[in-house]
């Protein structure tokens, strides 16, 4: 319900004057919230790195001899995702501007006509509402820009952790492609092996039908690796944001791992201080604490000034007018405040489930890094040299005829799965590694454009 009280018209100001006010309104800035002015600052601050002056900036070179940090700071600059959640992340933060001000005035036109005008009166309305209304609202938009922050922070690291999976299955595919290929060489030399015992008849035909039997099956396995190379090379250049018709992207040659120390004993506190997933969900707690607060305002009227003036009249006579607005549904404002405050528990409840999942995958990506480096001490140190000391024992025991064709055939398969498996060991770990690094520790590459550790941002503060 909204009471209106019309006040005695008074001389007090000409239409001119009216009319002159309207005109200064028109050009007014609001004034700006501590919250609005951080989360400004913050997204200026990445924009001068991710998109100067709105634009893209000029991307690395890209080459067999770029460094990998080089194909990184291409895939986080170029990549559409993020690009589409750092522009979510900056129109929330202009957002904040459009809660926090006052209604856009109101230009007002009455007249009373009879046989001819009597009266003319245009006017000029402004809507107030309540104390402190502006300011929560204002409060709910900048804690929704800090969750925006981070998805865009968080779409950046998914990005980088992208395009290092695809990076390291594609330097691993040429490692297993080199394997298969040294074990075709072997193979050959056995199938010789078995045609010179067979010339001399030590052996029959057998063992080097099952020799070419071995090298036709090697060698349809090193083209079905070589055929694999597409769909990744497709994956690692759509992590690099590029388009069909764009060239395929080189390959660096130089191998690099992620640097990580997994005995650290602080690396959980550390996820949990920085991992981005759960700083949104953090800042999203924040907003329904914010949409509490402006529920609450609910129970505080607005109110509307205004002024109009009867130009027709002589002299000129102007009307101040002010309207309040009743907040009377208690029905309302208690469903408001229970929706607000369900909203915070559902919140609450989505960031401890985030916790916990967050503990699973931590746990799981450490024992997959442990596995792996375990695995790869136990093939390195002892499965392969005793797997090529059985071959080359098989090796001599088949020319003495001591050994059959299939124990020397078991020796070679032995060896050629235990250097497999050391490479999809390494493969393992380079990716448990990744993943720790980035998805779950919340670690930027280096230069990428997000906001720096050693700022406080606005997320960590009161709206």
């Amino acid at each position: 319900m909204k009471a209106a009280f019309h006040f005695l018209r008074l001389p007090l100001l000409p239409t001119v004057s009216a009319l002159a006010v309207a005109l200064i309104l028109a050009g007014c800035v609001g004034v700006r919230t501590e919250g609005e002015k951080r989360a400004q600052r913050d997204q200026e601050l990445v924009g001068r790195t991710y998109r100067p002056s709105g634009e893209r900036p000029a991307l690395p070179k890209l080459g067999t001899n770029a460094l990998l940090h080089d194909f990184l700071l291409f895939a986080m600059l170029n990549q559409p995702q993020v690009e589409a959640a750092y522009y979510d992340w900056a129109a929330s933060v202009r957002r904040i501007t459009v809660e926090r001000s006052l209604p856009d005035p109101r230009l007002t036109f009455q007249s009373d006509i009879a046989d001819t005008v009597m009266s003319l009166m245009p006017g000029l309305m402004m809507d107030f509402p309540g104390p402190g209304k502006l300011k929560a609202a204002a409060g709910v938009a900048t804690a929704e820009s800090e969750a925006r922050y981070f998805v865009f922070e968080n779409a950046m690291l998914q990005t980088a952790f992208a395009l290092k999976k695809s990076y390291y299955e594609l330097h691993f595919l040429d490692a297993k492609v080199s394997v298969n290929r040294e074990t075709l060489q072997l193979v050959e030399q056995i199938e010789k092996l078995a045609r010179t015992q067979n010339e001399v008849g030590k052996v029959t035909l057998q063992d080097v039908l099952r020799a070419q039997i071995e090298q036709e099956r090697i060698t349809t396995e090193i083209n079905n690796l070589e055929d694999s190379r597409n769909p990744l090379l497709a994956q690692f250049k759509a992590a690099l944001g590029m388009k069909a018709e764009d060239a395929a992207p080189p390959m660096p040659h130089k191998f690099e791992s992620t640097p990580l120390d997994l005995t650290s004993d602080g690396l959980w506190a550390t996820a949990l201080t920085r991992n981005p997933r759960l700083k949104a969900m953090e800042a999203e707690v924040r907003r329904a604490d914010a949409s509490i607060r402006l529920a609450y305002k609910a129970r505080v009227p607005d109110f509307n000034v205004g002024v109009e003036v009867d130009a027709k009249a002589s002299p000129i006579f102007v009307t101040p007018q002010l309207g309040v607005t009743l907040p009377i549904w208690r029905d309302k404002i208690a469903a408001q405040i229970a929706e607000a405050q369900a909203g915070k528990r559902a919140s609450e409840a989505r960031l401890s489930a985030e916790q916990i999942a967050l503990a699973v995958e931590f746990a799981e990506k450490s024992f997959m890094f442990r596995e792996a480096t375990r695995n790869l001490e136990l093939l390195t140190e002892r499965l392969l040299p005793k797997a090529r000391q059985s071959l080359e024992v098989a090796q001599s025991g088949y020319v003495s005829g001591k050994v059959d064709f299939l124990n020397l055939l078991d020796a070679e398969r032995t060896l050629l799965g235990f250097q497999l498996s050391e490479v999809e060991a390494r493969v393992q770990r380079e990716l448990a590694l990744a993943e720790l690094s980035l998805l779950i520790l919340g670690t930027p590459p280096a230069n990428a454009p997000v906001l720096p550790p050693n700022t406080i941002p606005a997320k960590e503060r009161k709206p």
